[in-house]
């Protein structure tokens, strides 16, 4: 599975951009997004920026960004996330969840 982080451009480079976002930096490639400019957020998958999103829409998939790693940390009750994990699950549950 690939998951996209929202990430904001710092600064250009021909075909990339320097960005940072849930606390690194990175030099992405921007081929496949045109017109990227110092202060978009970009919607980066393994190093390649895939689309450009608003601030709110960055800070919507951060929120479940975290809600998904507390609750890969055990952080929180499954309620509070809205799901719970296949790991977590009883049989019974899992069964259910397959629909058997």
């Amino acid at each position: 599975m690939c998951i996209g982080i929202p990430m904001q451009v710092t600064a250009l480079e021909p075909g990339h951009a320097l960005c940072e976002g849930r606390g690194e930096r990175r030099r992405v490639n921007t081929a496949l997004v045109d017109g990227v400019a110092t202060g978009d957020w970009l919607l980066v998958f393994l190093g390649d920026a895939r689309e450009r999103i608003d601030a709110a829409r960055a800070s919507e998939v951060n929120a479940t960004l975290d809600l998904v790693l507390g609750a890969m940390r055990g952080e929180g009750g499954a309620g509070d996330a809205g799901f719970e994990l296949p790991s977590r699950m009883s049989a019974d549950q899992l069964r259910q969840l397959a629909g058997q």
